[in-house]
């Protein structure tokens, strides 16, 4: 009896030391992560806004002188020339109007040469008192009084030939124009009044300026950066700004500040900003929207990581690393602004830290992990590219 239990030990011990031999074999290796160390680069914070064009010139066409519409000389959206004409209003009341002018001023100098006869008659009589004082008198003011009106003529052919020119409407800039208001036939109503008949308008299209707000906190680095006299000028007009469009995925437009405004709005707490682009191809337009990137730092040294490889515990942020001994440790880090993929790291790491990039799902903090460099293939992963 003995001997079988005997028998049952010896059976027992060699069944379970093949089972922990066969567990050991059976445990996994530790799982590959990609790691790569933090990216060393010279950058410059910069804010991004969102703001809109505007013309530098914006013009509505009205007329100075009222009168029938007569001829349009543009077609609707075009680009036109300053000075170009435009509309021209029925000039044959003008044209009438500038003849009586030129009557009425010939029959002053009629006048007043007339006056001036009978003047110079009227020295040589007196001296030898053959008219009296006061008819000598009378000549003086008949003489004056020729003079003052053909000053009042003057100025009515003057008022006259220049209702005349009224009549031509030309662009006062160079710019797009939009469409006709009114067309060929109708009366228009010119003058100073607010009830002047609107006939186009014309924005310039280059260069063309670019206003957005930015909010206080920026507006004072701005100013702080322009003191040091790195960037800019000061208040922060001279900046060099990016814009990139809607549909467009770099900032590759580049501007100018040139103008901040005198005031903070203290509902908002933001300030007015406008910068100049170049738009010779006729791009922009006004009223579109666009985004502004502005810098609002000097050039510093700093260390960038992948912005996926970060990740947030509540209001902190970290990233995992690999140690001498390939297990995974949690880092916490302060961020600073995107570039890019990558977003930089503030403080929380070294450039020799190994930041895990790739397989951050296999990562937790305190196991053994396979480390990768970037573009390096896990063992036993196949070869792609290699020859049987």
């Amino acid at each position: 009896m003995s001997l079988v239990r005997v028998c049952a030990g010896l059976m027992l011990m060699l069944g379970l030391a093949a089972c922990g031999e066969a567990a050991q074999q059976a445990a996994p290796p530790p799982p590959p992560v990609t790691v790569a160390n933090p990216v060393k680069r010279s950058i410059v914070d910069r804010d991004e806004y969102v703001g809109r064009f505007v013309a530098v010139d914006a013009v509505e066409i009205r007329a100075r002188v009222s009168g029938y519409l007569e001829k349009v000389h543009f077609k609707d959206g075009e680009l036109v020339k300053a000075g170009d004409l435009l509309f021209t209003v029925d000039q044959r009341p003008f044209n009438a109007a500038l003849d009586q002018a030129k009557a009425d001023l010939a029959r002053a100098k009629a006048a007043l040469d007339l006056a001036v006869a009978d003047l110079k008659r009227a020295q040589d009589l007196i001296g030898r008192q053959t008219i009296s004082e006061q008819v000598y008198e009378q000549r003086i003011q008949a003489k004056r009084s020729g003079d003052a009106q053909v000053a009042a003529a003057e100025a009515a052919l003057r008022n006259a030939e220049l209702n005349l020119e009224f009549t031509e409407l030309r662009a006062p800039v160079a710019g797009r124009i939009g469409d006709r208001r009114v067309s060929p036939g109708n009366l228009v109503i010119g003058g100073s009044q607010p009830s002047t008949t609107l006939l186009a308008t014309i924005v310039s299209i280059d260069p063309i300026r670019f206003e957005f707000t930015s909010d206080e906190a920026a507006y004072l680095r701005y100013t702080r950066l322009a003191d040091e006299g790195k960037e800019g000028s000061p208040r922060g007009t001279g900046m060099q700004v990016e814009l990139k469009l809607l549909d467009e995925a770099d900032f590759k437009h580049k501007g100018r500040v040139d103008f901040v405004d005198n005031v903070i709005d203290p509902s908002s707490g933001t300030i007015r900003v406008r910068a100049v682009v170049a738009n010779a191809n006729g791009l922009f337009t006004p009223g579109m929207f666009a985004r502004v990137r502005v810098p609002a730092s000097l050039p510093y040294d700093a260390l960038l990581v992948l912005d996926a490889a970060i990740g947030s515990e509540q209001v902190r942020k970290f990233v995992y690393v690999v140690d001498g001994e390939n297990t995974v440790r949690q880092k916490y880090i302060e961020t600073g602004a995107l570039h890019g993929a990558l977003r930089v790291a503030r403080t929380g790491l070294a450039p020799e830290d190994k930041v895990i990039v790739n397989g951050l799902m296999r990562a937790r903090p305190g196991i053994k992990v396979t480390p990768l460099a970037e573009g390096a293939q896990p063992p036993g992963a196949p070869k792609f590219g290699t020859k049987k």
